[in-house]
């Protein structure tokens, strides 16, 4: 028996070892009537290479059915161009594992009402990689199912189909694990990083921009980190939803403006951290409904329309050593109760005194004022925004609270402005 498996093992290693030596480089370059590419998928081995050279490969629907490297030749990087031409389904379907794909263009993936049509679609893959790529005018850009361990880094991603039926998003991630999402310029999809039923993601230092529907949106994606983004000028930042677990670091929520935008979106969510990120006029900073349990600590909040708003809904969560600067309304809220706890913060509207010296206020906060809860009543009383009447009746509530919640309080209010620096969030989620 012994014998058997040793002249097994050997068996294996000498074949393994056979493919590794034997692994080609294969030069491609484009041809007139194209299928140069497609022709050479077929050709090539498990572990070869692919060289491409500059020129525009008008080819579609091509299938990678085995390990490969496909690369522009060197110092060709951004002149090997992909054409589909708007036509077919999509430009690669990969399904092997450790596919490798750097330094290509790929454009012109037509709209799909009916199919996810993506410039790159893997589907049950591992350890695959897509970096350096530009991908313009697709409607999924890149489309991952089922699939672990696979990283999409450093791509430049652009579509400008115009509305959210006719646009997919920019990276798509559907049932997958440990995936990491990293250094992505995305712009003009209906939501920039989409991921759905995904665990233990790693989504940083991302740029997500004027997309239509959210910078990043997730949903039941459990375990998973979001460190160093930006989300910018998006018809929402970012959207989390049915999860647990979730850390969110150093991000930037910038700029997201509109009739039902925020820079983050909490609903039903739990056990989660959010800390050292900057929310800087978005309309409504921090939505949160449904969440509990959850840490809210060294954010800034500055010359948002709302700050945060929490429902009733939200229970069990700590919000401290926050500055809240220069909001139109720091918290609103559709409940009497509150069952969460604002402790320590930074309110810039904040006007009591600190007789020990002690750096903390001796005068509680109350960060609901009358006006938004009239607001979150009657909409149209905005334009009554800054009127002298408005003023009166937020002086007479904090003088005598009648209708704004009385436990939702800061008990001790910071004096000055925290110092609030990047941090640089290393992973620490594990799995379980």
């Amino acid at each position: 028996m012994n014998l058997f498996l040793h002249t097994a093992l050997t068996l294996v290693l000498s074949v393994v070892l056979h493919a590794t030596l034997t692994a080609s480089t294969h030069e491609v370059y484009p041809l007139p009537q194209g299928k140069g590419l497609a022709t050479m998928l077929h050709l090539a081995r498990a572990g070869d290479t692919l060289r491409l050279h500059k020129g525009v490969y008008k080819e579609h629907d091509m299938v990678i059915g085995k390990p490969l490297t496909i690369t522009a030749a060197n110092g060709e990087e951004g002149s090997v161009v992909i054409d589909a031409e708007l036509k077919g389904t999509s430009i690669f379907f990969v399904r092997a594992n450790r596919v490798t794909m750097r330094g290509l263009t790929l454009k012109n993936v037509p709209i799909a009402y009916v199919n996810d049509n993506a410039a790159i679609r893997a589907e049950g893959v591992k350890h695959c990689t897509f970096e350096n790529l530009r991908i313009d005018n697709a409607f999924f850009g890149i489309y991952f199912a089922t699939s672990a361990n696979c990283r999409i880094a450093g791509n430049v991603l652009r579509a400008t189909k115009g509305n959210e039926s006719s646009s997919g998003n920019g990276v798509h991630l559907w049932k997958c694990e440990d995936c990491l999402v990293e250094r992505n310029d995305i712009q003009g999809h209906r939501d920039g990083i989409y991921l759905e039923f995904n665990r233990h993601a790693l989504v940083r230092e991302n740029t997500s921009e004027g997309n239509m529907r959210y910078g990043l949106h997730f949903m039941f994606s459990d375990s998973c980190e979001y460190l160093h983004n930006t989300f910018r000028k998006n018809g929402s930042g970012v959207a989390v939803m049915y999860s647990r677990v979730v850390r969110m670091v150093g991000n930037k929520f910038e700029q997201n403006w509109g009739a039902a935008a925020y820079g983050v979106l909490f609903k039903e969510i739990s056990d989660s951290y959010m800390a050292h990120n900057r929310f800087y006029k978005n309309t409504t900073g921090l939505y949160a409904e449904g969440v509990s349990r959850t840490g809210i600590e060294w954010n800034e909040f500055l010359e948002n329309g709302w700050a945060v708003k929490i429902f009733g809904s939200a229970t069990e969560n700590v919000f401290r050593f926050n500055n809240v600067i220069g909001n139109s309304f720091d918290v609103a809220t559709n409940s009497f109760d509150n069952a969460n706890r604002f402790i320590h913060n930074y309110w810039s509207r904040y006007e009591g005194y600190d007789l020990d010296r002690n750096g903390l206020g001796d005068v509680p906060f109350r960060p609901v004022r009358l006006f938004s809860v009239l607001v979150e009543q009657q909409q149209p009383a905005l334009v009554l925004m800054h009127s002298l009447l408005v003023n009166m009746l937020d002086v007479a509530e904090r003088v005598i609270p009648s209708m704004t919640p009385e436990t939702l309080v800061d008990a001790a209010p910071q004096m000055k402005r925290l110092e609030i620096n990047p941090i640089q969030y290393k992973r620490t989620l594990t799995k379980r």
